[in-house]
């Protein structure tokens, strides 16, 4: 598997993580998730995505510029 895929993986990973914390936190519909989870994944989510993201812009700008 290349790395950008794995990286663009783990990046949708994150923001579906994220996506499941803030749906709990804005709806309060998901009874089964502790609000405070919902906190830790909106918060390691965002994390993650921010990091996956820089990751990948990084990767992409080396292969663009010609290094490798």
């Amino acid at each position: 598997m290349n790395s950008n895929t794995r990286t663009t993986i783990t990046l949708i990973g994150s923001f579906l993580i994220f996506v499941v914390g803030m749906f709990r936190i804005l709806t309060e519909s998901l009874v089964s998730i502790p609000l405070v989870v919902a906190y830790l994944f909106a918060i390691t989510g965002l994390i993650g995505v921010i990091g996956n993201f820089v990751t990948l812009r990084k990767k992409t700008t080396k292969l663009t510029s010609g290094k490798s």
